[in-house]
């Protein structure tokens, strides 16, 4: 009973967190990883632990809510993926992709060999691909939040995709290969659509249902979710078959608000104890996490548009380099992946989502909340005129 009471009451937090949140310009999930970085612990640690005698393990056991957090992680990764794969491949793109993706890999690599203890070379890598990622769909809602001209918000877009794209395929690759049957069970189940295609379904639907069905099961038998769902929607894009949501755009985007990434992000939190989080990194450790993945990041993004050139007259290298660096969504559902597969610690998660709301906030912070005049001057007047 005090299990499900407290789920109640994260969910109930999340909710006004949200929208205190929208009422001072704030979008939802930085308003959601603000609760689940500083206020979700404390929680834990002053209320729930000491007075319901509720321990992380205890609160997280309980089969329907571990259904429940399968759904949900189903739910977003592919969100996540349907972003990836819908990918247009631009030269421009490429070439900041490259270097944004590249340096920080290699400073997570690096951080995690030489500043980190011994752990598994799948850690490392994980940890890596952690320092590069980029979160598509925040990263998408603060340009459009600012009025980004529309031809340079397609190029970040698609540099986030293929900067993601390359993280979710090497992980999940990284992850077969130590066992051939966790990649061929998942290979197998990813040719679904052929096979659909061969009875004669011809519904979008039908095949998207068994995309986050898939997922779903994927998830609870702690088989390679991320090649079944590349390879699913790789054979969808293939055969041409568009996927569809399972329910309208609206209802999906509210699930996601106040009941996936809210249930993700307590999944993860509860099981931290953030005294000892605290005392198992040193200040050098704690530094190089908050700080380096942020810094290496900026490098790269500098370096990848430099190379590129600017998307239109006027526009900043710099504010492009910051806006690159947000983590958000993506950050969150592959931390929680780490996390349940026991390849980072609960400090090493709880650094690296701290370190994630840090990056995601900073647009904001030096003042990319709102479209500077000489950007707005280059939106077609229709566009102004729209908004």
């Amino acid at each position: 009973m005090m299990i499900a009471v407290f789920w109640l009451l994260a969910l109930a937090l999340f909710a006004v967190a949200t929208r205190v949140g929208r009422h001072f310009g704030l979008i939802p999930i930085v308003s959601q990883l603000l609760l689940a970085t500083f206020g979700l612990p404390l929680l834990m640690y002053f209320w729930v632990e000491p007075s319901w005698q509720l321990s992380g393990a205890q609160l997280i056991a309980p089969d329907w809510l571990k259904s429940l957090y399968s759904l949900s992680f189903a739910l977003l990764l592919g969100h996540i993926l349907s972003d990836v794969i819908d990918l247009k491949l631009d030269r421009q793109s490429l070439k900041i992709a490259v270097p944004s993706f590249a340096v920080p890999f290699a400073a997570g690599l690096a951080a995690a060999c030489w500043l980190l203890p011994a752990q598994a070379w799948l850690s490392s890598l994980a940890i890596g691909l952690v320092f590069a990622i980029t979160a598509i769909p925040v990263l998408y809602l603060y340009l459009r939040h600012i009025d980004y001209p529309p031809a340079a918000t397609r190029r970040l877009i698609q540099t986030a995709i293929l900067i993601d794209l390359t993280c979710w395929t090497l992980f999940g690759l990284a992850q077969g290969s130590l066992h051939l049957s966790s990649l061929l069970l998942p290979l197998a189940l990813a040719g679904v659509p052929l096979l659909l295609r061969l009875f004669g379904v011809r519904r979008p639907l039908t095949f998207s249902l068994g995309f986050f069905a898939l997922l779903v099961m994927a998830e609870h038998y702690k088989l390679n979710a991320l090649i079944l769902g590349i390879g699913y929607l790789l054979c969808m894009a293939a055969l041409k078959v568009p996927l569809v949501l399972p329910l309208p755009a609206l209802w999906m985007n509210r699930l996601q608000t106040w009941l996936a990434i809210p249930l993700i992000l307590t999944f993860g939190i509860v099981q931290i104890d953030v005294h000892s989080a605290f005392a198992s990194l040193d200040a050098l450790q704690w530094a190089a996490l908050l700080l380096l993945p942020i810094a290496s990041k900026l490098l790269g993004n500098w370096l990848g548009l430099g190379w590129a050139g600017a998307s239109f007259a006027g526009a900043s290298r710099w504010r492009e380099s910051v806006l690159l660096n947000i983590r958000g969504l993506s950050e969150i559902v592959f931390l929680n992946l780490l996390l349940q597969q026991q390849l980072i610690s609960p400090a090493l998660y709880f650094a690296l989502m701290l370190m994630g709301l840090i990056a995601t906030l900073l647009p904001a912070l030096i003042g990319l909340h709102r479209a500077p005049l000489t950007i707005k001057s280059h939106l077609p007047r229709s566009s102004r005129a729209n908004r």
